[in-house]
């Protein structure tokens, strides 16, 4: 019994030690450098807290098994070289501003909030093209607004408008800006290459007249001084010459030109003070108003970037529409042409296909005809020769006579034929002979289907007209 008890007391031991084991296993510290992401069911319905995941930076959580995962987001900072070129600035001149950028994920807890919504499971990789995107974007916009002057001269501005514009835009994924570096700025007109050539020469244009205006000086100062070594030394002369007489005229003299000079310094003195109070007060109205323009300059360019990035907006959609109609149109008469082409290419073959028999069935017929063409056609004639006959047979078969009343003298014609004879041949030549028709086509009947039938008919026409008794008048009834 005690044995038992003491195994029980083991097996317990070992569970609570494994189940504390597993807890511990379940909580996840954050390093310095990484955001923990715990998603799942992280909020709760109840209280109104529908976020989607819950992030830490610097400290640690439990993660619930089965209800809760985690995943880390590197905070490591981002270099992105931007190479922008053919940036459209506010001269409609197109300029390259090739620039890095570095950003990192932001541990602002709204922001961080979005890097974990729209950031979490990307590569590095995938991460630094989707911020290049939106940098790439922001920058044209700004070099939009500005002067290429004032690009090139106030660096110190450009940076301060391309840093808000950017770093609005990555919060919205999660990220914010850590440094900006524009290595340097060029056009493709060479306008900027132009403004430094012509500070270079202002430069050195106003060395040469600044040491020219020091020699004038000293030549000048020179020869100031050389007269005023003649007027000291005449006047010690004088006032030798004058002597001791002199002396209290000179005294009384200086004594009023001391009064004099006291009221002149009063004078200048007042006078003085209240030049300096209404030029500070100038400048101080100078500053408001340049403070005021300048102020109504910004308000300005901003107008403009909003109109200009609408307008450039609407034009590329109409452009994108357009091209997709012009598209639709070119594929659709493209497949027409297609069919047309497909529909005369197989009539042009089936018709080039059914020559091809033809000139083959030629070829053998004049072959089987011993390599004669004109024995060739007189077979193809011969073969049709019923159908011909049946043809002429037709041409009278359905003339209708009901009566012919010849009157014959039996005395004879020409050649002593009676004329009875002779209205039959001519019934019978009034039909087109096969020797005919055979001339008309350029060919000539053989002997045994041409002439000799011709010659039968007369000879038995005639023996037909000689059996005929003699009267003076004989009736011909035909159907």
């Amino acid at each position: 019994m005690g044995y038992q008890f003491i195994i029980g007391i083991g097996v317990a031991t070992v569970v609570l030690i494994i189940l504390i084991m597993g807890i511990l296993s379940r909580y996840r510290k954050c390093p310095s450098d990484k955001v923990l992401v715990i998603y799942g069911k992280v909020g709760s319905e109840k209280n109104g807290d529908t976020r989607s995941a819950k992030c830490i930076h610097g400290g640690a959580a439990f993660i619930i098994p089965v209800l809760q995962s985690y995943q880390y987001i590197d905070l490591t900072p981002i270099s992105i070289n931007v190479d922008l070129r053919n940036a459209l600035s506010k001269q409609n001149i197109r300029v390259d501003v090739p620039s890095r950028f570095t950003v990192g994920i932001s541990t602002e807890p709204g922001i961080m909030q979005n890097a974990a919504e729209r950031l979490l499971g990307l590569k590095m990789s995938e991460i630094q093209e989707l911020a290049k995107d939106i940098i790439l974007g922001q920058l044209r916009l700004v070099i939009a607004t500005m002067d290429i002057e004032e690009i090139n001269s106030d660096r110190d501005k450009f940076l301060i408008s391309v840093s808000n514009n950017v770093e609005i835009e990555l919060k919205k994924i999660g990220l914010r800006l850590i440094n900006v570096n524009v290595t340097d700025i060029n056009d493709e007109s060479g306008y900027i290459e132009a403004l430094g050539k012509e500070a270079a020469a202002k430069a050195i244009n106003d060395a040469k007249k600044s040491v020219a205006e020091k020699d004038k000086d000293g030549e000048i100062g020179q020869a100031n001084a050389r007269r005023e070594q003649r007027i000291q030394v005449a006047a010690a002369d004088a006032a030798a010459i004058k002597g001791e007489n002199e002396a209290k005229i000179e005294v009384a003299l200086s004594d009023a030109a001391r009064r004099e000079k006291e009221a002149e310094a009063l004078r200048i003195a007042t006078a003085a003070e209240q030049v300096q109070a209404a030029r500070a007060k100038e400048e101080a109205y100078v500053a408001q108003k340049e403070a005021e323009e300048n102020r109504a300059d910004l308000e300005r360019a901003t107008q403009k970037a909003d109109v200009i990035v609408k307008a450039q907006i609407a034009k590329e959609q109409a452009e994108i529409a357009a091209e997709a109609e012009a598209e639709v149109v070119r594929r659709k008469a493209r497949g027409e042409a297609d069919a047309i082409f497909a529909r005369m290419e197989a009539q042009a073959k089936g018709m080039q296909e059914m020559l091809s028999k033809q000139a083959l069935g030629m070829r053998e017929l004049v072959a089987a005809a011993g390599g004669d063409a004109d024995a060739a056609v007189k077979l193809i004639v011969a073969d049709k020769l019923q159908d011909l006959m049946k043809i002429q047979v037709e041409a009278i078969k359905n003339i209708k006579i009901d009566k012919i009343t010849v009157w014959d003298s039996m005395s004879g014609g020409n050649g002593g034929e009676p004329t009875t004879a002779n209205f039959l041949s001519g019934m019978m030549k009034s039909v087109p002979p096969l020797n005919e028709l055979f001339k008309q086509a350029g060919m000539e009947l053989p002997d045994f289907l041409g002439k000799d039938m011709e010659e039968t008919l007369q000879q038995k026409a005639q023996a037909e007209s000689g059996e005929a008794p003699e009267a003076e008048g004989s009736e011909i009834n035909a159907d």
